[in-house]
């Protein structure tokens, strides 16, 4: 079956939503995109949803507000009538064309995996491919990993332009991941310990200060050291003490700080030299990783009065 890259536009068909909603999207080691959609309407189009073309896929749907008695249909018929609870996770085979009775206002958070991507971790695992993943229908549960993901992608969600795309990419490996192994039987023959090599740690490095803006994607790192996705973020967290994407961030406040001792650079302009989206962004950053917002930090270190704005 083709794959559909099941995000966006794709979702406010389904859902007769009046804009498009946001997404966030990665490419996995198998080529097929993985992505993360919010989905909210306070006053629904009522009546059932739009079809799912069927393809070997999943949607794991993280609900965000309480919906008593959903009506879901699965093979053209209803099959459950779940009362969904705010916190919980739901799974939906996009082989099945799950569709639903809308009726009251809803909140969601759903991340298309495809079949390919969850097969590619196992791949690189080196075990037998995943199958059917292991959950029962219309009936939600307690995830808390997906949980924590998609309270991380929110803030990326809601303010695309803050978002790097290592980070991106390592939340959504990270889901793709837990499902594999949450509901695919996917087990680890042999887990992959070791960090980088010196060259290798020298070499991602200077690929991801050549762009502190974060625009590489990990899958463009990996390639150029000849490793998979997975491999490639475990081992430089084991070589440099730090994700990807949160050495980045550290890369952009220590530059901001080589930036803060040149007097004429307002601050709003270092954020975008430093690689930051607006001030507001390196602000934030900035003043949770040294613990003292920029302004501050700058005028206690020149010794000299010096606005925030």
């Amino acid at each position: 079956m083709a794959q559909s890259g099941f995000h966006g536009e794709k979702f406010r068909e389904l859902l007769h939503l009046r804009d498009t909603p946001s997404s966030l999207i990665t490419r996995s080691m198998r080529g097929v995109d993985v992505a993360v959609t919010e989905t909210r309407d306070d006053n629904p189009v009522p009546g059932l949803c739009g079809e799912i073309i069927p393809e070997d896929a999943y949607i794991v749907s993280l609900k965000l507000r309480d919906y008593p008695d959903c009506e879901y249909w699965q093979d053209g018929k209803c099959v459950a009538k779940p009362s969904i609870v705010a916190g919980t996770t739901y799974i939906y085979d996009m082989k099945r064309d799950p569709r639903f009775v809308i009726e009251k206002p809803f909140h969601s958070l759903h991340f298309y995996v495809p079949a390919l991507a969850l097969d590619g971790i196992a791949e690189q695992s080196g075990v037998r491919r995943v199958g059917q993943l292991d959950y029962q229908y219309g009936n939600g549960f307690q995830d808390e990993v997906v949980h924590h993901i998609g309270a991380s992608l929110m803030r990326a969600l809601r303010r695309p332009s803050e978002a790097n795309q290592p980070f991106i990419d390592h939340m959504m490996l990270a889901l793709t991941a837990h499902v594999a192994q949450a509901y695919g039987g996917l087990r680890d023959a042999e887990a992959m310990r070791g960090g980088l090599a010196p060259w290798q740690v020298k070499r991602a490095c200077e690929k991801l200060e050549s762009d502190l803006a974060g625009k590489f994607s990990l899958q463009d790192i990996a390639s150029e050291l000849g490793l998979s996705v997975s491999h490639f973020s475990r081992a430089f967290r084991t070589s440099v003490g730090l994700p990807p994407h949160q050495w980045l961030l550290h890369q952009r406040v220590s530059a901001a700080k080589q930036l803060m001792t040149v007097r004429d650079l307002s601050l709003a302009e270092i954020a975008i030299s430093a690689g930051f989206s607006n001030q507001s962004h390196f602000t934030r950053v900035f003043t949770s990783l040294v613990g003292v917002s920029p302004g501050v930090w700058r005028r206690e270190g020149l010794g000299a009065p010096e606005s925030e704005t």
